[in-house]
């Protein structure tokens, strides 16, 4: 039991790892906008005023998508959690335990592939005496999209 528990919180890692990873160019986009100011040079859209967000959002449908997650744990007691909503963290709670968040999609990429979340709840003393992982649910717009029956140790949902 304990060995689900420390694998899917090494996955809810990983994903949160590889997903997080990405970068929205505004860094590389300040050192050309500064070296091309620097020199007197201007490129396209140092001298439009263009922003690729805006052309990447303007390509599609244009519109941000807002969606409000909501990530919950049941049960009584206190137990460690793990999630990724609009943040990712690792905490001790006091059950049962709510998070809610709006995520926006704004780029054609969000939209099309999506962005993860997911919350792997710790264990909880079941009916029976024996420790099971608490039992979770991933709500999207208040329908339910995702939760753990069936003896998984994790929710996990792509918001799109």
């Amino acid at each position: 039991m304990r060995k689900k528990i420390v694998i899917g919180a090494a996955v809810a890692l990983s994903t949160v790892l590889l997903a997080g990873c990405g970068s929205d160019g505004d860094s590389s986009k300040k050192g050309k906008d500064h070296q091309a100011d620097k020199a007197g040079k201007t490129d396209k859209s140092v001298s439009e005023g263009v922003n690729p967000k805006q052309d990447g959002a303007a390509a599609g449908d244009g519109a941000a998508v807002k969606r409000e997650v909501t990530l919950e744990v049941r049960g009584s007691g206190s137990s460690q959690i793990y999630y990724n909503l609009d943040s990712n963290k690792m905490e001790t709670v006091k059950l049962p335990w709510k998070k809610t968040s709006t995520i926006t999609l704004e780029t054609d990429a969000e939209k099309k592939v999506g962005l993860g979340v997911s919350v792997v709840p710790g264990s909880v003393t079941g009916p029976d005496g024996m420790l099971r992982p608490a039992d979770c649910v991933i709500t999207v717009d208040g329908k339910q999209v995702a939760d753990n029956s069936g003896g998984k140790s994790m929710c996990k949902y792509t918001v799109k």
